[in-house]
């Protein structure tokens, strides 16, 4: 029985291959690298202007539909509207009552935020602290500060006393919640880099977990703002009327009463400019300064 065997040439021949070469390209023929934007897109890119072209367009769909509507008593202009919140301001009127409204909100945000870290401190610390703080939470944040309101009067009576009591009940929970929660989202890793260079107590407190879980507590800052607002207003609406004075709250109430419409609406636009003028003066550069300049937030 003949094999046949099959032969492999040990190296391969390459002399009779064609040679590759490569011409170099000039670099004025590669084109451009980088294409400078347009005006257009620069103005695009300006996150206020977005926003500024936003609130133009609402303005003039307001005016539109009041004017479309031309009933006054449920829908007045927005020029009607700022004539009568530029009167208010030129009268002190509005002045007067923004003081009041400030005064009484910082004072019940700022206690609000006491007794949230103070929460937040004891929920952190154990297992049992921490069943306390989500058992309370549980029960009070679900309830509407306005509920307390009936409370609020008997315990306080009329007054200051009792809108800052509201307030504090509408800040604590949201606070409280979203920073705990901030906390307990901060990774292991995190917390053993801290341990591994000796951290512990308020180095490890401040230096670990607070910047790890700072978007949950500002974000928990930002709501506790705004339901603190919005209990404000709800809330002078009652007492400014059971004890004659009052905020914001009151000056629409009382302008509602004699139909003067266009001041209501003036009221409504004050409590929201100044909405704005925290979000983007107060919250936007604490932002900027701390989750973004660390690179936790685009």
């Amino acid at each position: 029985m003949q094999t046949e065997t099959l032969s492999m040439p040990a190296t391969t021949d390459i002399s009779n291959r064609a040679p590759v070469y490569s011409t170099p390209v000039a670099f004025e023929r590669i084109g451009v690298v980088e294409k400078p934007l347009s005006v257009a897109e620069r103005l695009y890119e300006q996150a206020w202007l977005r926003k500024l072209v936003i609130l133009v367009v609402l303005a003039l769909v307001w005016e539109g539909g009041a004017r479309w509507l031309d009933n006054p008593l449920l829908l007045p202009t927005f020029s009607d509207t700022v004539q009568a919140l530029w009167a208010g301001l030129a009268s002190g009127t509005l002045f007067a009552r923004i003081g009041t409204s400030m005064q009484t909100l910082l004072a019940g945000y700022a206690l609000g935020l006491a007794l949230s870290c103070a929460l937040v401190v004891l929920g952190i610390s154990n297992r049992l602290g921490q069943d306390f703080l989500e058992t309370l939470t549980a029960m009070f944040n679900p309830l509407p500060a306005i509920a307390l309101l009936p409370i609020a009067l008997v315990w306080f009576g009329l007054g200051n006393g009792s809108l800052i009591f509201v307030i504090v009940h509408s800040v604590v929970w949201a606070v409280s919640l979203n920073t705990h929660a901030g906390f307990l989202s901060v990774s292991n890793t995190l917390r053993m880099v801290g341990r591994n260079y000796g951290l512990s107590g308020m180095g490890y407190l401040t230096k670990i977990l607070i910047p790890a879980a700072f978007p949950s507590i500002l974000t928990g800052l930002k709501i506790g703002w705004a339901f603190a607002w919005r209990t404000l207003i709800a809330s002078e609406l009652v007492f400014g009327v059971s004890s004659g004075q009052g905020g914001l709250g009151w000056y629409i109430y009382e302008n509602k009463n004699q139909l003067q419409i266009p001041e209501v609406f003036a009221g409504l636009l004050t409590v929201i400019i100044i909405g704005l003028l925290v979000e983007n003066l107060v919250f936007r550069t604490l932002e900027a300064r701390t989750v973004k300049r660390w690179g936790m937030q685009n």
